[in-house]
């Protein structure tokens, strides 16, 4: 019988998925906080809370975790310290997990938006309205941000958030894009969808 080499428990409900670099592992928890753990020992090496559940997947990169929040807010810390270097407020929960590329990172809310921030200083670059919300993680590749929201999938140029191709016939989706070969796979409520990225066809 399979034993764990070690649990740690939080003080809440863990959905967030965990991402593990340079032997440590970082993961939200309903109980507010995004913990930083011993990969090998499972011990804690420091936590952050912030104003509400962390749903949110933390990616982690440059020394940076980034997350959203239930708070309204993406957060962005030292991934050594634990430190808040700084925050961004949406409208709505940010409990889509960030995708961060060439310095950006992308990341959506159920306000309906997919915000583009400054990776180094949390600034707004743009936003794209979706219409509904936006819990799918966005996935970028060679200048375009896929991503889905409620009842829509969207292409959008990673520089200017200018949409290039949508794709509304979908239902309801919180899945989060995969990209092979030149297409993007993604799945929602009424089953799985592929897609051309050149002609957004499926």
């Amino acid at each position: 019988m399979l034993s764990s080499t070690w649990s740690y428990q939080t003080g809440g409900d863990v959905v967030s998925s965990p991402a593990v670099v340079h032997g440590v592992v970082y993961v939200g928890s309903a109980d507010h906080n995004l913990y930083a753990l011993n990969a090998l020992t499972g011990s804690k090496l420091w936590s952050y809370t912030a104003g509400d559940h962390v749903s949110s997947s933390p990616a982690v990169t440059g020394g940076v975790v980034y997350f959203g929040s239930s708070d309204y807010k993406v957060y962005a810390l030292n991934a050594r310290t634990g430190a808040k270097l700084w925050s961004y407020a949406t409208e709505n929960y940010a409990d889509s997990s960030p995708a961060v590329a060439n310095g950006v990172v992308y990341i959506g809310s159920y306000d309906g938006s997919v915000y583009a921030l400054k990776a180094r200083t949390g600034d707004k670059l743009w936003g794209y309205q979706t219409g509904s919300g936006v819990f799918s993680s966005p996935a970028v590749a060679n200048g375009v941000v896929y991503v889905g929201s409620y009842y829509g999938v969207y292409a959008l140029s990673d520089r200017t958030g200018v949409p290039l191709w949508s794709y509304d016939n979908v239902g309801q989706q919180d899945s989060s894009p995969a990209i092979v070969n030149g297409v993007v796979y993604i799945g929602s409520y009424q089953g799985l969808y592929a897609f051309s990225l050149k002609r957004g066809t499926n």
